[in-house]
């Protein structure tokens, strides 16, 4: 028997059990018309609720639903952000270190060290790439969404810094290469003496 019907029922009780009660108390007769109005508004009440209720519950489910996705849109982003940072460490490897390690003015003794240095750099990259790969595509550890959004947030951060850090280290190799440049120009200079 649900919550409507109940109240339904108790109102009909007291719609038919109160006239009775009070005849045979000495109190006036009511007309039972008042009694099965309150009882109608009680039906209808009882109705409203039930179906506030409903309301209720969808609106906390669809609050649900929405962190759920809200955690899933925080995700995608912190993987976009993931997949642009190594496009431009890939670019920068690709383009700026060709142009760094192709100059005159790197000794054949840096080119190792220079390349060692960005390598560890994309090394790391692509183990974090594998890291992602295994978290996006397995339970990996039965993590929630929020763990899961926490740990790419993290990832995100790395490879911002990764980014930072290849950007310091061809500017810096940069900076050597204009000053040895500089450094020649002077020391070969003609003088007009």
């Amino acid at each position: 028997m649900n919550h409507q019907t109940k109240i339904a029922m108790l109102a009909i009780i007291i719609a038919l059990i109160m006239p009775a009660r009070a005849a045979s108390q000495g109190m006036p007769v009511y007309d039972n018309t008042n009694f099965i109005s309150l009882a109608k508004s009680l039906i209808e009440s009882a109705k409203q609720t039930s179906q506030l209720l409903k309301t209720v519950n969808f609106l906390k489910q669809q609050k649900e639903n929405l962190e759920k996705v809200n955690s899933v849109v925080k995700q995608l982003k912190a993987v976009q952000e993931i997949a642009e940072n190594n496009q431009r460490l890939f670019d920068i490897v690709r383009d700026d270190l060709r142009e760094i390690l192709n100059s005159p003015y790197i000794k054949p003794e840096e080119v190792n060290r220079i390349s060692d240095s960005f390598n560890s750099i994309i090394e790391n990259s692509l183990e974090d790439l594998d890291f992602i790969d295994q978290i996006l595509s397995s339970d990996y550890l039965k993590m929630t969404d929020a763990e899961r959004a926490a740990i790419l947030k993290e990832k995100e951060m790395n490879s911002k810094e990764m980014v930072a850090e290849i950007n310091q280290k061809t500017q810096r190799y940069r900076d050597i290469i204009s000053f040895r440049e500089m450094q020649d120009k002077i020391n070969n200079r003609e003088t007009d003496y």
